[in-house]
């Protein structure tokens, strides 16, 4: 479909959510109502921003029929000439805007998520690199005003995480976040080292779209679900109260454990959550295999076994892999000022889709 064709389509579309929001007619169908205010949401900047450009060519349209008038006089042709010149920049502008907004949309973008950090290469290492990532994210949320809430947690006797699962609700988690999955490494000289020597550990960072109970049933037969106590530091409760759950999905295989609540529901309720959410990634993974044979280019793929990023200590720099960028301000970085990579990462997504579709 053409430029402006998709434009007139989408504010077609556009006016026809507004009337029926105007008219009240699905104030009877809850479900329907929240997937019209969410679409005429997304869409009002690609309108506003349509509209804005369609001015634009309109004053450029009547400029330039003054300064094709031969009776126009100097005065006249100047003004026409300067709107003209004005209009045309501003158009040309507004035109690259355009061609970003009608970029497919992620569908998962607005989705708040759930982060799974684990230990990998580096034994006690990795485990204190671990925490230093949650401790990144935490501090990143807490700039965006996301709200977090850790689901589980497996932590070391140094300080260290094992493995830690959290979720972060906000606006748009899921389009800022998706970009840290994979192998985090780090090269420092562990506070576990005495003769100073830089060791590489690495670390995976796994960000699943957090899925609704009804978006993804899941099926009780399929589920074995056992009850445990709960170990590591946590005092007498802990030691005398089988409060931690262990969900396993029988058809995938999937194992999820939680034991960071008292309460063998609230532990449930979470382990399912983190469930639906894998399952959700999987379906998506396999989805995305089918038609990565038609994508010219891409920013990285989201698989946790991809190597995305390098923390390099010694030399306060961190690489990513994946666009080729590195930045000196490693301390910056790790107390949560992440913008700076996560813009140029998602520049990085829209330059490939608008290369992919002049391709196409």
């Amino acid at each position: 479909m053409q430029f402006t064709e998709q434009l007139r389509a989408a504010e077609q579309k556009y006016d026809e959510i507004a009337a029926g929001l105007e008219s009240g007619g699905y104030m009877d169908d809850p479900a329907k109502l929240a997937a019209w205010m969410k679409e005429y949401k997304q869409l009002t900047p690609l309108m506003e921003t349509y509209r804005a450009w369609k001015q634009a060519q309109s004053v450029m349209q009547e400029a330039g029929l003054l300064l094709e008038d031969s009776g126009t006089d100097s005065e006249f042709r100047a003004l026409a000439q300067e709107e003209y010149t004005e209009a045309k920049k501003k158009s040309e502008q507004l035109q690259q805007e355009l061609q970003v907004l009608l970029l497919p949309q992620d569908p998962d973008g607005s989705r708040n998520v759930i982060v799974e950090i684990r230990g990998g290469a580096g034994g006690e290492e990795a485990a204190l690199f671990a925490h230093s990532l949650h401790r990144m994210y935490s501090m990143y949320a807490e700039r965006h005003g996301w709200k977090q809430t850790v689901m589980s947690l497996n932590a070391t006797e140094l300080g260290g995480v094992k493995e830690i699962t959290f979720s972060l609700e906000g606006g748009n988690v899921y389009a800022r976040m998706k970009f840290e999955s994979g192998v985090h490494r780090v090269q420092r000289v562990p506070e576990t080292e005495s003769q100073g020597r830089v060791h590489t550990s690495t670390v995976t960072v796994a960000v699943l779209p957090e899925v609704e109970a009804v978006e993804l049933e899941i099926n009780p037969n399929d589920l074995r679900i056992d009850t445990f106590r709960s170990s590591g530091a946590g005092g007498q409760h802990i030691n005398k109260t089988s409060s931690a759950i262990r969900v396993t999905h029988i058809p995938s295989g999937m194992v999820v454990e939680c034991q960071d609540e008292r309460s063998q529901h609230k532990n449930t309720d979470r382990a399912l959550s983190i469930l639906r959410a894998r399952l959700y990634a999987q379906k998506q993974a396999a989805q995305d295999a089918e038609i990565a044979s038609n994508r010219r280019a891409q920013v990285g793929t989201g698989d946790r076994s991809e190597k995305i990023r390098t923390y390099n200590f010694p030399q306060s720099r961190l690489t990513d892999h994946r666009i080729g960028l590195s930045l000196y301000r490693l301390d910056d970085v790790m107390d949560g000022d992440l913008d700076a990579i996560l813009d140029a990462l998602a520049a990085a997504e829209q330059a490939a889709l608008l290369a992919g579709q002049k391709e196409e």
